[in-house]
């Protein structure tokens, strides 16, 4: 059993948000492995299929960021989930744009959905850490740093067209990959 989190708040208002790409990977996931729609379980969008011989979860906790642990402890609880069976995708401010990197274990960085996480399950899972860089990288001048605006803040159409929507697919396309093979999704900068 494998249990791949998409990080991400719910609602139209936060749907195009740097925050919400593990939401964004996760519905192109759902949709290039043939999972049946999402339907409500668990506090969060959930869905459930097999590939490969075994069984996947897909899980979009929608208890907001700073919550994401509640509803990954009470999947895991149910389905007595080996936590090195996790795999939680979310935003890396500290990683250039559409750069992917996977860690098990570790800090949070200040990270408040994996803050919440770490409490309810502990740390050894699995992250899919999906560059969104910060703002005073991208625009190289004196901008506000404000992180929570910056994650909070809807992904350009120049970043779109540069490397998100490329990153949404790569990541979509290697996460059978990396579990079913537990081959390493490589350090990626587009």
């Amino acid at each position: 059993m494998f249990l791949i989190v998409g990080l991400g708040n719910p609602g139209k208002f936060y749907k195009n948000n740097r925050h919400n790409i593990g939401y964004k990977i996760l519905d192109n996931i759902r949709e290039l492995y043939n999972f049946p729609d999402f339907s409500k379980k668990f506090k969060s969008e959930f869905s459930k299929s097999e590939f490969n011989k075994n069984i996947f979860f897909l899980l979009k906790p929608t208890t907001f960021m700073n919550n994401s642990g509640i509803a990954l402890k009470e999947i895991k609880d149910f389905y007595n989930i080996d936590i090195n069976n996790i795999y939680v995708i979310h935003d890396e401010i500290d990683l250039d744009q559409g750069r992917v990197k996977v860690k098990n274990g570790g800090g949070h960085n200040g990270h408040n959905g994996l803050k919440s996480i770490d409490k309810c399950i502990g740390k050894n899972y699995n992250r899919i850490r999906v560059g969104v860089s910060r703002p005073s990288k991208i625009y190289k001048e004196n901008v506000d740093e404000n992180i929570a605006n910056w994650v909070l803040s809807d992904f350009t159409s120049d970043e779109k067209k540069q490397w998100l929507d490329k990153t949404i697919i790569y990541v979509s396309e290697m996460i059978a990959s990396l579990i079913i093979n537990q081959s390493d999704l490589y350090d990626r900068n587009e």
